[in-house]
């Protein structure tokens, strides 16, 4: 736990087997929809899957194994590198990300929820932005590591 006692986001949620069941749900929503499931061909890995629930985990406060396995922000930067993703495909996204998380039981509390849709709307915005053709984003960043903002856990 932080220093505080607050649980990080990560602990919250329940640590990295609930980001695999989000990411798990999340995908199987993509290879179902028209608009993304192109984008991963129609079939996303395991090894996808498990890559992207590391990163997940860590941004939301868990242990830094993204980083440690696969490069960091780097790494998942290159991956988004001239894919030149849409608004459309960006908002799609999002949406599908928020219907996983009911369907994978994360915490329904508005605080959690709150920190979520931060992230996703924060982290979607970007990679729409790095994604383009000519883009010149920066290289070499930290994983972002998400906290609850303004509206800590209510535990009253």
């Amino acid at each position: 736990m932080a220093e505080d006692d607050t649980p990080t986001l990560w602990e919250w949620a329940g640590g990295t087997e609930a980001f695999r069941r989000l990411m798990d749900a999340f995908y199987d929503r993509v290879e179902q929809d028209d608009l993304l499931g192109p984008v991963f061909h129609g079939q996303v890995s395991e090894a996808h899957r498990a890559h992207v629930t590391l990163w997940w985990a860590e941004v939301f406060g868990g242990p830094a194994l993204y980083t440690e396995q696969h490069g960091g922000y780097p790494e998942m930067l290159r991956h988004h590198i001239d894919l030149g993703i849409s608004d459309e495909q960006r908002f799609r996204f999002a949406t599908l990300m928020s219907r996983a998380a009911d369907d994978a039981g994360m915490p329904a509390d508005p605080e959690f929820r709150a920190a979520l849709v931060g992230y996703l709307e924060w982290g979607t915005r970007l990679a729409v932005a790095n994604s383009q053709p000519g883009a010149a984003p920066v290289t070499d960043a930290p994983v972002p590591r998400w906290g609850w903002g303004v509206a800590p856990p209510w535990t009253g």
